[in-house]
């Protein structure tokens, strides 16, 4: 009777000596599954930052190519202490496109209200590009990356040639 208590108590033994490793490599298993988890989820945050920066670059590019489009005068550039001023003129009216503070603006002459392009841009320039029979214009914009995870830089160059010089 001795003999057969001893090898029940040796089996109970070896299996809780299993669950213990079984429930380490578990925890184990778990953990890098939880870490790679919140690993892609700050990936895709960083880049839905991006896009949603991207989007705006571009929706704000097609707005000032089609603003020098139709532009219907000379198109100055001015350096402020402030930053840089561009003037489109555009029938009656002026659109003010302007740089300072690290922001990009939009203003309509005829209208009080100013619209803010992007918030933070580490730098804009408009630049007048000159060939032959064409007047052409280029606007160069810096973003800063959102988070360091996207490591894109956000470069964007849009052209644009003004119908009536």
């Amino acid at each position: 009777m001795k003999i057969t208590l001893s090898q029940s108590l040796r089996t109970r033994g070896i299996m809780l000596t299993e669950c213990l490793v079984y429930l380490a490599v578990f925890s184990i298993l778990t953990s890098i599954a939880f870490a790679s988890f919140y690993l892609c989820w700050g990936q895709s945050e960083a880049l839905i930052f991006a896009s949603d920066d991207v989007s705006s670059a571009v929706r704000a590019g097609e707005r000032w190519r089609a603003d020098v489009r139709a532009a219907t005068g000379k198109i100055s550039v001015e350096t402020t202490p402030s930053g840089e001023l561009v003037r489109i003129p555009r029938g009656k009216e002026e659109i003010f496109y302007s740089f300072h503070n690290g922001s990009v603006w939009r203003k309509i002459s005829s209208a009080n209200v100013s619209q803010k392009l992007f918030a933070k841009a580490e730098s804009s320039k408009m630049i007048l590009d000159a060939r032959d029979a064409v007047t052409a214009w280029r606007w160069e914009l810096v973003l800063p990356e959102r988070r360091p995870e996207s490591q894109l830089p956000l470069l964007f160059t849009f052209e644009a040639a003004q119908t009536k010089p």
